[in-house]
């Protein structure tokens, strides 16, 4: 999977969020997406998953052919602090609901993904009832654990603990390998095993 980018820029109202954007995403690399709160890096992974349009600019996305913008959300994974999960569905409910519209990675099961989650004992529990550390492990856990060859993670620490994030490590090191991962962050502890770093303040 490739995700080039040709002159992008971006603009709310007569402010440019960002401008002369050109890159190229690759899978089997990873990239941090680096800059203060505010600065862009959400408006930026908008674009990059195709959910966003640039102001100006071209965006390609391509699996040895060129994709329309319409299918790319099939190739990817999204996991964010502002996504909502059905708070009614236990999280049996959210993983077999999640994983009507995409496929497990190898080795993955709704069994062995509560198991990966380290929650057997909230598998029946109604998401409401989670705490925030707890649904942001979910929601990292479902996007990880899909069989999608684009991972994006924004602010994947975001309510974690110590314990929580040295999960993320390990959740990382197991399912990223061969992905096309992206992930937009200003916490060293979340892109510092990533081989390529874009500042969004370069292109202001």
């Amino acid at each position: 999977m490739k995700i080039a980018l040709n002159n992008v820029g971006r603009r709310f109202n007569k402010e440019w969020i960002f401008r002369s954007l050109t890159t190229t995403f690759n899978s089997g690399s990873s990239y941090a997406i680096l800059g203060p709160n505010g600065s862009g890096k959400s408006t930026l992974l908008s674009i990059l998953t195709g959910s966003l349009v640039p102001s100006e600019g071209a965006i390609l996305f391509s699996d040895g052919k060129d994709l329309p913008v319409e299918v790319v959300y099939q190739y990817i994974s999204l996991a964010a602090p502002y996504l909502e999960l059905v708070e009614t569905f236990t999280l049996r409910e959210i993983i077999d609901f999640h994983f009507k519209f995409k496929a497990f990675a190898d080795g993955v099961d709704s069994k062995s993904l509560v198991s990966i989650l380290g929650l057997e004992k909230a598998a029946n529990k109604q998401i409401k009832y989670f705490s925030s550390g707890m649904k942001q492990r979910t929601k990292l856990a479902l996007a990880c654990c899909s069989d999608s060859p684009i991972l994006f993670l924004d602010e994947p620490t975001s309510n974690l603990d110590v314990q929580g994030i040295n999960w993320y490590r390990e959740l990382i090191e197991q399912f990223t390998k061969d992905r096309l991962t992206i992930i937009g962050s200003n916490q060293i502890l979340e892109y510092d095993f990533c081989d390529i770093q874009l500042q969004i303040s370069d292109y202001k």
